[in-house]
């Protein structure tokens, strides 16, 4: 293990290994496939630094006026001890409680220190795991703690609801609204794989006192703006599909052996900076390392990681550039060039794997011609 620590020290360079929060674990499961992706984040790599030094920035993050209206929600959802979130809950999750207690650990004491407020929140839940008895107690800002590719990384859930029957919520809070019962799907999408960062984090805290993951639901509770208002309203969402892509894509990183004994051993993204805080090596030798990473462009890594413009202008002749739906159609042809030739209807013999798609691309070619001409 020390071995693999200085290895991605190495790639890392000089700088210290950045944080994951539960935005960037969420993000692992988008692309899987990504070796260039799963190395710099084992390495704690700061890929928006990077891809800005080699040329690609990537304007990552929410804008301030986003930022702004969510904390407002929350403020709003959590004000008076949570009252508007507990009538919710009642609703939602049909509680027979009148009231329930609310403990914000924000900070212990005046103290706001990552360790000290996760044995807090490791004491108090597993008090309330302990209790049994028909009071609920609210959460707020407990701090978790999930290992990442060897790295513990702290998050801090909008809250977590403890209800009956022993089992814990997870509730996330989102600003995006929700209008005649529908809200926009790849913000759902984002929010329960997020939520699912945040189950499998208290799953972890439990297991280490001898909770069972059953203690657990697999159903989150997203709380969002109801049509055109600021009153909120709550939806469950199952996230036992997100839980198993992100335990297949965390043990991925776990394994990073694997990859790293693929690459150079003297690869590195050293990013030192100079006197006046600006790195000091050429943006093309360090394009020219990125590159001796493999990656695996898809047009919907430009919503999840900040090296998407960098690995788009290195696709740019690749069929990964027009989507994972037409790369699957195409059977594994990886270049356009490659389409366009055997649509003319280029000689497979050397490749025999080929001639399936060759007589499809071939086809579908003659057809657009006779619509294009019959159009004519």
């Amino acid at each position: 293990m020390h071995s693999i620590e200085t290895r991605l020290g190495r790639i890392r360079g000089k700088l210290p290994p950045r944080h994951h929060t539960a935005r960037t674990i969420a993000a692992l499961t988008s692309n899987p496939g990504c070796a260039r992706r799963a190395v710099m984040d084992a390495a704690g790599v700061d890929k928006q630094r990077l891809a800005a030094h080699a040329g690609f920035p990537a304007p990552f993050g929410q804008s301030r006026f986003a930022l702004a209206r969510g904390n407002a929600f929350e403020a709003q959802v959590k004000a008076n001890g949570a009252a508007e979130l507990l009538t919710l809950l009642r609703e939602h999750l049909r509680l027979p409680i009148p009231e329930a207690h609310y403990d914000d650990l924000g900070e212990v004491g005046g103290n706001a220190s990552r360790e000290l407020r996760y044995a807090r929140t490791r004491s108090l839940l597993a008090r309330a795991h302990a209790c049994g008895d028909d009071a609920g107690t609210m959460f707020d800002h407990p701090l978790l703690r999930l290992d990442v590719g060897g790295r513990a990384a702290y998050l801090e859930p909008d809250l977590l609801a403890f209800r009956l029957r022993e089992k814990f919520h997870v509730v996330e809070i989102k600003s995006f609204p929700v209008i005649d019962g529908q809200a926009d799907g790849e913000k759902v999408a984002a929010a329960a794989i997020q939520s699912a960062v945040y189950v499998l984090a208290l799953r972890a805290m439990l297991a280490e006192m001898g909770i069972g993951p059953d203690a657990v639901a697999d159903e989150t509770i997203l709380v969002c703006p109801e049509n055109f208002s600021n009153r909120p309203a709550a939806a469950s969402l199952d996230v036992r599909k997100q839980l198993t892509v992100l335990r297949r894509q965390l043990s991925r990183l776990e394994r990073i052996e694997n990859l790293l004994e693929l690459l150079p051993p003297d690869l590195t993204f050293d990013l030192e900076p100079g006197e006046d805080g600006t790195p000091t090596r050429p943006p093309g030798d360090l394009a020219a390392a990125i590159r001796r990473v493999e990656a695996r462009y898809a047009p919907e890594c430009l919503s999840t990681c900040e090296m998407c413009f960098f690995c788009r202008d290195e696709a740019h002749a690749a069929t990964a550039r027009l989507g994972r739906d037409t790369l699957d159609d195409l059977g594994g042809v990886e270049h356009i060039a490659q389409v366009l030739s055997l649509a003319r209807g280029a000689d497979v013999t050397a490749a025999p794997e080929m001639a399936e798609a060759a007589g499809l691309l071939a086809a579908a070619a003659r057809l657009r011609g006779e619509c294009l001409g019959e159009a004519v």
